[in-house]
Order: C-alpha cells, then sequence, then structure tokens
C-alpha cells in the first residue's frame, strides 16, 4: 500500500482564521459554509470541526460535509486535566464532541479524532516558548498526578463511544515544550498529534520526534513554522497571542520545518489523517484560501 492509500489529507477552519480565539469574538471569520467550500475546492478529503456548531451540527452537518465529499478528520477540545473539580463539566462537553462525530462519520475509514489538549492557564499564555529552558514553568508532581489521571478519564470515556483520542501539544497550553510530551507519554496510554508547528515553536525537532514517538503518533497536524517570530515573542516576554498576530505559521516550505524530510519520514510508518493547519487570523484579502490551496498543490506534487 503507498503512502497516498494510507494518508489521506485534511485541512482546518484554523487556516481560515476561524477557531477558538477568533468565532464569535472576532469580526472577519468566514462562516462555515464559506469555508467548507474553499477546503473542498482546494482538494483535500476532509477537514477537522472548529469550534462545535461552527459547521453545523447532526444531520445538517453531515449533509454539508457528504455534498462536498469531504469526511470529518477530528475535533480540537481543550480539557482541564489536572484540575479534577472541573473534569465531570468538561468531560460531558467532551460527550458533546462525540455526539457531533457520531452524526458525520467518516466514510473513508478513517474515523475522526477527538483531539485532545490541556486548557492550559494564564501564566503559560503569558510566556509562550520558554517551557523547554525553564521546567519551573511546568506541572508539579501532584500536578502530573493529576493530570495523568483527568488524561485517562477522558481516553477511558473516548474508546467507550469507539473513537481513538489523540493528544494535542500546543504553544501557550500546560503541555508544550518536548520534556512535557515526553512526560505525557510515559504517564497515560494516550497517542499523541504530533504538530509540526507547535513543536517548533516549543523548542522540538519534528523529525528527531517522528523518529522518538512514532509508536505513539496517531495523528499528525502538519504545519510550517517561523523561529524567529516565537523568539522574538520570548524575548519580549509578550503573550501567545502574539503567536497568531505576528503570522507565526506559514506555508509549507517557507518557514524552518525540513517539510521534505518530515513527508520523508510520514512515509515510512504513518497511516490516517494528516491535517494541513496554518493557523491565521481573519482576514478579508484571500490569503488564506491562496495559501491552503497552495499547500494542497504543494502536497500533491510530493505524492501525497
Amino acid at each position: 500500500m503507498t503512502a497516498a492509500e494510507r494518508i489521506v489529507i485534511a485541512n482546518a477552519p484554523v487556516s481560515y482564521g476561524a477557531f477558538e480565539l477568533t468565532v464569535g469574538i472576532m469580526p472577519g471569520v468566514p462562516d462555515g459554509e464559506t469555508v467548507l467550500d474553499e477546503v473542498a475546492g482546494a482538494g483535500y478529503a476532509g477537514i477537522d470541526l472548529g469550534p462545535i456548531g461552527y459547521l453545523g451540527r447532526g444531520q445538517d452537518l453531515a449533509s454539508a460535509l457528504r455534498r462536498r465529499g469531504l469526511a470529518l478528520s477530528g475535533g480540537f477540545f481543550e480539557l482541564p486535566f489536572s484540575q479534577t473539580d472541573r473534569m465531570p463539566a468538561a468531560l460531558r462537553e467532551l460527550g458533546s464532541l462525540l455526539d457531533v462525530f457520531a452524526a458525520a462519520e467518516a466514510k473513508n475509514g478513517f474515523k475522526p479524532k477527538p483531539t485532545l489538549a490541556d486548557v492550559g492557564s494564564d501564566l503559560r499564555r503569558s510566556r509562550p516558548g520558554q517551557a523547554a529552558t525553564d521546567r519551573s514553568l511546568g506541572f508539579d508532581e501532584p500536578a502530573w498526578k493529576r493530570f495523568a489521571k483527568g488524561v485517562e478519564m477522558a481516553v477511558l470515556l473516548c474508546r467507550e463511544r469507539g473513537y481513538e483520542p489523540t493528544f494535542h501539544h500546543e504553544t501557550g497550553s500546560g503541555i508544550e515544550a518536548p520534556w512535557e510530551i515526553e512526560k505525557v507519554l510515559d504517564l497515560t496510554s494516550i497517542g499523541l498529534c504530533l504538530d509540526t508547528g507547535h513543536l517548533l515553536l516549543g523548542g522540538g525537532d519534528p523529525l528527531r520526534a517522528l523518529r522518538d514517538w512514532r509508536s505513539r503518533i496517531n495523528h499528525l497536524h502538519l504545519k510550517d513554522a517561523r523561529r524567529s517570530v516565537v523568539e522574538g515573542i520570548v524575548r519580549e516576554a509578550a503573550p501567545a497571542a502574539e503567536v497568531w498576530r505576528r503570522r507565526a505559521f506559514c506555508r509549507l516550505g517557507e518557514g524552518d520545518l525540513d517539510v521534505e524530510a518530515v513527508l520523508q519520514e510520514v512515509r515510512e510508518f504513518y497511516s490516517g489523517w494528516i491535517v494541513v493547519e496554518q493557523d491565521v487570523l481573519p482576514e478579508a484579502d484571500g490569503t488564506a484560501a491562496a495559501d491552503q490551496r497552495a499547500n494542497r498543490a504543494y502536497l500533491a506534487a510530493r505524492g501525497f
């Protein structure tokens, strides 16, 4: 089986400026129908969910995907894993995400992935990119124990519903630096959503990650990033929101990610969704749609 047969390429609303920090908050966010049309028109086979309800719900969502020949690749969801008192309510909300998945099942053999992330804190959002060298920003041992217990609660719920979850590390969250990702893999049974762009910004090496963690990688967010942007943010002690304002994420091949080498590694072992992401804030000049067409063409030219 070739890589093209084992791997399906999706896109995400965040690449068009639609995500948890913008939908219903910022002006100029494109509506879900527009993003669905753009993603299908660019040649992607799937799309990530975005905020629950953004692309629709229930049969409306299923119909919108079916009309465009798209499948649902997954959905990003933050949980307060280390905050025991908040987890019951968060798990109920996670159940709502799984309800959406059930109404819009993928028809290509790859189920959507519950893509779970730590909710983070004001401290971590105020000091993005710094945990790689300052471990005092990370959890202490009691918090790690609570975190691991919370993750396993979410894993159990997902698996009971027939979905295999994946953990997403992210700039400004509680799990950002490579050593923190290693700890998650040591303490829990969850698979890893390797996000190449966020790993670059968190001080990691995506190629090394693909080699060291391949047995746990069950989802892939492919994004390119400019290290110089986050280095400037770290120097200025600017908040995580500046990552998006300063366009740290860029078209594939235009940043610091060795995309060719990453794709070669991926060909050797990976099967499932690759979600192309280029996190941006909303803009009205058509740049986002053009970027995503370019990203799809970039991968197609390399056999994906």
